[in-house]
């Protein structure tokens, strides 16, 4: 019997040991199988999480942020133990003691499965499983992912310690609201940074991997409080918060950004605009879209923002003072549903929901409004952000719309989305009344650059971001017109001829494929024989062709090339006058030349380029082209008031007393040229005007001795502005706003002289030679090359002979002779007349 026994028991232990051992090297197969081909584990060490590139502006504040997913990553020595255990108590309570994955977690997720017949299947998946699931394998419930994913859990524990899992995990986890990470999260629900949570927005936080879209704030309060607590919880069975301390949080009531407890995030930076912007365009073609929305780079703008601000307004001003002389309506083209004004609430979130500019501020902000009821003498209005019983009231009476054509009813219907501005007085500010406003159809852009250093400062691409992201800065190509004479006049100076050379000014006429072109000047006069800077100072077409014509196109193409105003410019005559497109940022960076005495400068929106770990992967001082070294920064035996001495490898392109000759021209374009009595600054300054045929384009671009800015305004689709529309008029105005805050910021100064320059006073009308005590206002003294001797009655005409007589120019637009002093302090006269072959016209000394 006792034998029986023991034989049965020894069966029974027999078949037990067997079945334990098929068992075993049955799982261990299974593990075996499942582990061969996983992914590899060790790419985790080097793992670097997409995360938002950042841009700030000179003064180091955050003015931008682009980002895929919204990740802001933090080591883990820098993420409070207070998150760090919040999350271990909701998702993890054994983390820092298992090996990766939690066996009485798994065999209760099992039991409660076998329970519910499957209805209630839930994870039990440890942090660093949930490390593998998110990093290497995909998020599918099969048994099969949850085998591979304890075997690469298991591993990753012995390659990897446990902070770094961690970190791994809380900066990857998704938290809601396209916020990935425990840092993005506490920003876009708190506006804090971690160090500033408590532990119930600690709790908060780790409430939300569970169920991200179940956990809303606002939505589903309720069921968010009661995980959040729960959280706190087992945050103090763990004794990581004491039961006072619990019992504290759990009362506190639930707040966040989206329930409007505390400001948005977003509320603290500026709105996107057009610098920001194409600083993306530019940076993703360098470094590719990837590395930019989730390499986390740190971008330093050359952005100054109240320099910005000034271009913007300065631009806006000039566009709708042209858009309202024109007296036409046409608002923002959005209407409201009939059935969304039936009560506040629908009318408010339909106008919330309608895409049109909210970044406008010109005098005060641009508000969208709602047309609510249309009157004779009065119309009301539903204003975003404005209480229905505001103080202010909420119509716009009929003097209002003076300056329109027609009447309320003519121009408006009930639910259109119109613009309106507080009106307030001058002297204190005080509120007059609300006034209808629109985004003009006409556009334009601003462009401002340190001639120096290619550091761009200011670009205004359009009126208004929002409502058209399109940057006419650096991506409208336009027909620069007369702006564009500036190079022909250079390639004709470095070639030897001088600002007193005799040009004629006469009508001609040239064959053409299309046929016989006539260009006139824009005066339709004739000047006959006159001098290269009263050409280029009155912007004289027929000079400026047939210039183009004496040195010939190729040489001008050449020269525009080298600037960089066209990559390949067209050999016809017409090019010359400024018929060919580029862009206002290509003229911009090629006037900057002129200032800066003839040195190539590579424009730049960024100064300096981080990676997330703050290496320097692009510094704009060390980039081609604008090459400078600093020869003794690390000498410590600097004198005491001695600066470091900076010597730059830039190319010169132009020669210095070209630089020169050209920039005291277009000096003389500011004082008594096209754009005298439009550009008047407290420092010397030069620039040239530009209009196109039929106006379709106007322009103007100065610099002083440090600043280079300018602007064009025309339609998208070019079509003329109008009689009266000149650069002068409609850009000159936008430029001398802009640079007379800008000279008050930035100074500015004489233009540098070369040691090469010899000067010789001319008379600007005639180009004669006259003494060095001579003077008048039509004495100018000119740079001339020292070791050249100038040569003077010489005209040249281009091939184009001149027939007739002709005026030469007075002071004053007549014929009169004019009285100089000679260098022997007598008067003599000079004029009235000069024709074709005459001394006089070139002047002999």
């Amino acid at each position: 019997m006792t034998r029986f026994i023991f034989s049965f028991f020894g069966g029974i232990f027999s078949v037990l040991t067997l079945g334990l051992m098929m068992i075993a090297l049955t799982i261990g197969a299974v593990f075996w199988m499942y582990g061969q081909d996983l992914p590899s584990h060790e790419s985790l060490a080097q793992y670097t999480p997409p995360t938002i590139s950042r841009i700030y502006s000179q003064q180091g504040r955050v003015i931008d942020e682009f980002a895929q997913e919204r990740r802001l990553f933090t080591p883990a020595d820098q993420i409070p133990d207070l998150v760090k255990q919040a999350f271990i108590s909701a998702e993890d309570k054994n983390f820092y003691t298992h090996q990766g994955y939690d066996p009485r977690g798994i065999a209760a997720a099992a039991i409660d499965a076998v329970k519910s017949r499957g209805r209630d299947v839930r994870g039990a998946s440890t942090i660093t499983q949930q490390v593998m699931k998110n990093f290497l394998l995909s998020g599918d419930r099969r048994a099969e992912r949850k085998i591979k994913e304890i075997i690469l859990a298991s591993r990753v524990e012995g390659a990897l310690s446990k902070d770094k899992i961690l970190e791994l995990y809380l900066n990857e986890i998704f938290l809601g609201q396209n916020s990935y990470g425990v840092t993005a999260a506490a920003q876009t629900y708190f506006n804090k940074s971690l160090s500033e949570l408590a532990p119930n927005e600690a709790a908060f936080l780790a409430s939300m991997p569970k169920a991200p879209s179940d956990f809303h704030p606002v939505r589903n309060k309720d069921r968010l409080l009661s995980r959040r607590n729960y959280v706190l919880r087992e945050m103090m069975e763990n004794g990581y918060i004491d039961e006072p301390t619990y019992e504290t949080e759990v009362a506190t009531p639930l707040l966040s950004v989206q329930n409007g407890d505390y400001e948005p995030y977003q509320d603290s930076l500026p709105p996107r605009d057009y610098f920001t912007d194409e600083i993306r365009r530019q940076l993703t073609s360098d470094f590719g879209e990837g590395e930019f929305f989730s390499g986390g780079l740190s971008v330093r703008a050359t952005l100054d923002p109240e320099m910005q601000v000034e271009a913007a307004e300065s631009l806006r001003i000039a566009l709708e003072q042209y858009d309202r002389g024109l007296g036409r309506w046409h608002g923002t083209g959005k209407t409201l549903p009939e059935d969304s004004l039936g009560s506040e609430e629908a009318w408010r979130a339909a106008l919330a929901g309608t895409s049109v500019a909210r970044d406008i501020d010109l005098e005060s902000q641009w508000l969208p409004a709602v047309v609510l009821e249309v009157g004779d003498q009065a119309m009301r209005l539903g204003i975003e952000g404005v209480a229905t019983d505001d103080p202010r009231g909420n119509s716009v009476p009929r003097n209002d719309i003076a300056w329109m054509r027609g009447s309320f009813r003519d121009n408006f219907e009930r639910g259109d989305v119109v613009h309106v501005r507080a009106m307030i007085e001058d002297g204190d500010g005080s509120f007059i009344r609300w006034t209808l406003r629109q985004v003009p159809k006409v556009q334009g852009a601003f462009m401002a650059m340190d001639v120096n250093t290619g550091r761009v400062i200011a670009m205004q691409g359009g009126f208004s971001y929002q409502d058209s992201v399109f940057n006419r800065a650096t991506q409208a190509q336009r027909q620069p017109g007369s702006s564009f004479k500036p190079f022909v006049y250079a390639s004709a100076l470095d070639s030897g001829f001088a600002p007193s050379t005799i040009i004629i000014d006469a009508p001609i006429e040239i064959d053409t494929p299309q046929g016989v072109w006539r260009p006139k000047n824009s005066s339709n006069t004739y000047y006959g024989p006159t001098p290269l800077r009263t050409g280029i100072e009155q912007s004289r077409n027929l000079m400026t062709i047939r210039l183009a014509q004496e040195i010939g196109m190729d040489t001008v193409a050449r020269y525009a090339e080298k600037f960089g105003v066209y990559d390949q410019m067209g050999r016809v005559l017409a090019n010359a006058l400024g018929a060919d497109e580029t862009t206002l940022y290509k003229m911009i960076s090629a006037y900057a030349m002129f200032a800066n005495g003839g040195e190539r400068v590579e424009p730049t929106l960024v100064d300096r380029v981080q990676d997330r770990y703050g290496r320097t992967i692009y510094n704009h001082e060390s980039a081609k082209g604008n090459e400078r070294v600093c020869e003794d920064c690390a000498d410590p035996n600097l004198p005491p008031g001695r600066g470091p001495t900076i010597r730059n490898n830039r190319e010169r392109i132009m020669d210095g007393v070209t630089a020169y000759q050209l920039t005291s021209m277009m000096q003389g374009v500011v004082q008594r040229g096209t754009a005298s009595g439009v550009v008047n600054l407290p420092v010397p300054t030069a620039g040239k005007t530009g209009t196109t045929n039929d106006a379709k384009d106007v322009w103007f671009i100065g610099f002083t001795s440090n600043v280079v800015a300018g602007c064009y305004i025309g339609y998208d689709t070019p079509r003329p502005l109008g009689r009266g529309a000149y650069g002068a008029s409609m850009c000159g105005p936008v430029f001398q706003r802009f640079m007379t805050q800008a000279v008050k910021k930035y100074g500015g100064g004489p233009f540098k002289v070369p040691e090469a320059c010899e000067f010789i006073k001319i008379d600007r009308f005639t180009g004669a030679r006259l003494g060095d005590a001579a003077s008048g206002p039509n004495v100018v003294a000119e740079c001339f090359r020292r070791g050249e001797e100038p040569i003077f009655g010489i005209q040249l005409d281009g091939g184009w002979a001149m027939t007739g007589n002709f005026d030469v120019i007075q002071p004053d637009g007549s014929t009169r002779a004019r009285q100089v002093t000679t260098s022997t302090g007598k008067k003599a006269v000079v004029g009235p007349k000069a024709s074709f072959g005459t001394l006089s016209s070139g002047g002999l000394y």
